[in-house]
């Protein structure tokens, strides 16, 4: 996959995936998706994989990336027509290779619901554990009063990210997270404990130290979107109930999830809610 195949690449994920919640202008989401995923071609360009039928269409497309050890698989889309033929096994055995791939060192995927890709992990080696996402206009009336404080660190928190992100889930991210930025996300830091970053309602990645930290970086998290706006949250295992808690107090609705797929670790990183991004 090269930066210049990121349009062919966002058009196969909307006829593949489901749409990404939330309230942002559509035009913005398209120049941010396009750069999430023009961002790994030129940080793991190993692991940015297409699939072509014979007229040169692309047909699927994958991207693995490597971060301080941690390897994560960003993307899996096949076609419909293709799939069942071998084309995401494919894909997903050259994304594993990248890097070295989770067989020599932690690893994290996280699932659709499609029953095919939920077997494809398993059979890679991956522990599945259910998750939920949580969705709908929040009730603010148990938000703590610190949860206003917390200011948008932007480009200046990206080192406290970084550390905490090494803290939780034992690697940094690098130049990922000034790829939201750039395109409109919002990084609320909770002094070195814990950080959000949000997106219009969108809650792209929570990390903390410790859970009250994490409460407090979703709480914020919430708090920065538009008055009204749809908050949404994936991803949420069973040790994510500093989350759950959080969203019942909200009165966010929640609904099944795909798996968080892991390998090389007991469980899933806690607190923590991972983004489909950056992992």
């Amino acid at each position: 996959m090269l930066p210049d195949d990121a349009g062919a690449v966002l058009a196969l994920a909307g006829r593949t995936l489901p749409p990404p919640a939330g309230t942002a202008d559509p035009r913005a989401l398209r120049a941010g998706t396009l750069a999430r995923l023009e961002h790994p071609c030129r940080t793991d360009p190993g692991g940015c994989l297409v699939a072509e039928r014979a007229d040169g269409s692309l047909g699927g497309a994958a991207q693995a990336i490597v971060r301080e050890g941690l390897w994560g698989l960003s993307l899996l889309a096949v076609d419909e027509d293709l799939r069942g033929r071998g084309v995401g096994r494919a894909l997903l055995e050259r994304c594993l290779a990248h890097g070295a791939g989770p067989a020599h060192g932690p690893g994290l995927i996280l699932s659709s619901e499609h029953p095919a890709a939920m077997r494809r992990y398993a059979r890679a080696g991956f522990s599945l554990h259910p998750a939920l996402a949580v969705a709908g206009i929040p009730v603010l009336d148990a938000a703590p009063t610190a949860a206003a404080d917390v200011a948008d660190a932007g480009a200046a928190g990206l080192a406290a990210a970084n550390a905490i992100g090494r803290a939780v889930r034992g690697a940094g991210y690098g130049e990922d997270l000034a790829v939201w930025l750039d395109h409109g996300a919002r990084l609320l830091v909770v002094e070195d404990r814990a950080f959000a970053c949000a997106r219009e309602g969108r809650v792209l990645l929570v990390a903390g130290r410790d859970e009250p930290a994490a409460a407090l970086a979703l709480w914020a998290a919430i708090l920065s979107a538009p008055r009204g706006a749809t908050i949404s949250a994936d991803f949420l295992t069973a040790g994510q109930q500093w989350a759950i808690r959080v969203a019942l107090d909200a009165r966010l609705a929640l609904s099944p999830e795909g798996p968080v797929c892991t390998r090389g670790m007991a469980a899933p990183p806690a607190p923590y809610l991972p983004s489909g991004a950056w992992l």
